[in-house]
């Protein structure tokens, strides 16, 4: 019982210092969404500010790499302004990877007062040719709220790729389902062909 108990509390500290050494500061996009549009495909990026962060006058983010995007479909919330770029400039210390011949959409906050964690900033969105997504990096530069100063960070998320128009396929789960379906169901038949000439 009581190694039980030990073995309990070494994962759950293991799990917490797992989890506090990942944990992300700055702006996240916590979801994006991907709904056709006239032909095309809005992308909808749902963005927070975290808990020890604010956001001053100036600060932004970075989407890296967003194919097929159509000139002026380029949505903000209020108080943000849009622009895009072959290449922009890493903040300091993150490293993103940025093609050169696809264009970044950067958002800069440009409103009078700062914006203190952690709430949702709005949806941010872009239309896009493709509806086809791959993963990309996703940096920003906010301000500590602790200290005033600024601070980078990197993460990932979905941006748009050619290909093919994305098609209804079913989870993995509902395969394996299925997949352990049919052999009952053959199974079911087979004894009742069997027993039907008795």
């Amino acid at each position: 019982m009581r190694k039980s108990l030990k073995l309990a509390a070494v994962l759950t500290a293991t799990i917490g210092l797992m989890l506090a050494s990942r944990a992300d500061a700055g702006l996240i996009p916590t979801n994006v969404s991907i709904h056709p549009d006239a032909g095309n495909f809005r992308w909808t990026y749902a963005v927070v500010v975290t808990t020890d962060v604010q956001i001053n006058p100036g600060d932004f983010f970075t989407i890296y790499d967003f194919s097929g995007l159509l000139p002026g479909s380029v949505v903000n919330p209020v108080g943000w302004t849009a622009s895009q770029s072959m290449t922009s400039p890493p903040p300091g210390g993150t490293g993103p990877t940025d093609n050169p011949g696809i264009p970044n959409l950067t958002f800069t906050y440009e409103g009078n007062t700062p914006i203190i964690g952690q709430q949702g900033l709005g949806n941010f969105m872009a239309n896009s040719l493709y509806g086809n997504s791959t993963t990309s990096d996703f940096t920003s530069i906010t301000h500590r709220q602790v200290d005033g100063r600024a601070e980078a960070n990197i993460t990932s998320t979905d941006v748009p790729v050619p290909g093919d128009p994305p098609r209804d396929t079913p989870e993995p789960a509902t395969l394996a389902m299925f997949g352990i379906g049919l052999p009952v169901l053959g199974m079911f038949r087979f004894l009742r062909r069997r027993f039907a000439k008795k």
